[in-house]
């Protein structure tokens, strides 16, 4: 993570995720088909999951690459993983870390995946900046999975994208409000191409947009 001060709307998204962790994992047993159906068939030396959560994508990776990483900015969804490994017998690395300030050398990651964190991000630049961490560890032949919540879904009536809020219900009934910001695709679209990152196949699927992506370096 950086060295500098952290950004106060992303420490208020990080004590979120660590208020929420221990019931938000309880309810995310199986990884998506989209990250499935990227993964079939590749593999790797070193796979990366960006935003992480309980570990059930970075799982996958461990069967598929030497050495995997997940990171999370959120101590307590890093704890989550750390137990999920540790009881299913899964050997990949854990690191608590800002997407947009990765923990991983340049150019050594050959599979990764980013779903559903970037909307995450309360600010467009912190969304490049993870994007461009993402083109930094790629390697040249490297393929990233990146999703974003899209006004696409059912669940939005908006053409074009914007901030809001979801309420989290923690058990009991208390609301916990999650910041996301609903892409519109061509934004996803935009907000890629601003970055080092080259978008190779793109389509909607569940109400969000999904990019395969590489390092234009």
């Amino acid at each position: 993570m950086s060295d500098g001060p952290e950004d106060p709307n992303a420490a208020s998204v990080r004590a979120t995720y660590d208020r929420i962790a221990a019931h938000f994992s309880k309810t995310r047993e199986y990884a998506w088909p989209e990250v499935e159906a990227f993964l079939d068939e590749r593999s790797g030396r070193v796979g990366l999951d960006v935003g992480c959560g309980n570990g059930r994508h970075a799982e996958l990776l461990a069967e598929r690459c030497d050495r995997t990483l997940g990171v999370d900015l959120s101590r307590e969804m890093v704890a989550t993983a750390r137990a999920r490994s540790a009881e299913r017998g899964f050997g990949y690395g854990l690191a608590q870390a800002d997407a947009s300030s990765l923990p991983v050398r340049s150019s050594c990651v050959d599979l990764a995946v980013y779903v559903a964190t970037l909307p995450h991000l309360p600010s467009r630049d912190l969304r490049v900046a993870s994007l461009d961490e993402l083109a930094r560890v790629l390697t040249a032949d490297g393929r990233a999975l990146v999703s974003a919540w899209s006004t696409e879904h059912d669940r939005f009536d908006a053409s074009e994208g914007f901030d809001t809020t979801v309420e989290w219900t923690l058990p009991g009934g208390e609301g916990v409000d999650r910041f996301y910001h609903i892409y519109d695709p061509e934004e996803f679209r935009a907000d890629v191409g601003s970055s080092g990152l080259e978008l190779v196949d793109f389509e909607i699927s569940s109400g969000n947009c999904y990019g395969v992506v590489r390092s234009e370096e």
